[in-house]
């Protein structure tokens, strides 16, 4: 079935959106985000520099999830008994 074939996209198969050109696009945009990056920072110690840029988003391409720790969960319990208490 072709990448961008209705029934792939229908069950959410997001990696046929893209051609080649958006991807080389998306690669261009992020070298030049880079090296922007990279100008800004240049001569500053590491705790001084601003983060890194993102990647740029792309189909198909799962961000990392956050790390849950037990005190985030805790948290989310805390507000969901105060959601189903009100």
């Amino acid at each position: 079935m072709p990448g961008n074939a209705r029934t792939r996209l229908a069950l959410g198969d997001q990696d046929g959106l893209w051609g080649l050109a958006e991807h080389l696009q998306a690669d261009a945009i992020e070298a030049a985000h880079i090296a922007n990056w990279q100008r800004a920072n240049t001569g500053l110690k590491r705790h001084e520099q601003s983060p890194p840029p993102e990647p740029y988003d792309r189909p198909g391409r799962r961000r990392q999830r956050k790390k849950i720790t037990a005190d985030d969960l805790l948290a989310h319990r805390e507000r969901m008994q105060a959601r189903a208490a009100a």
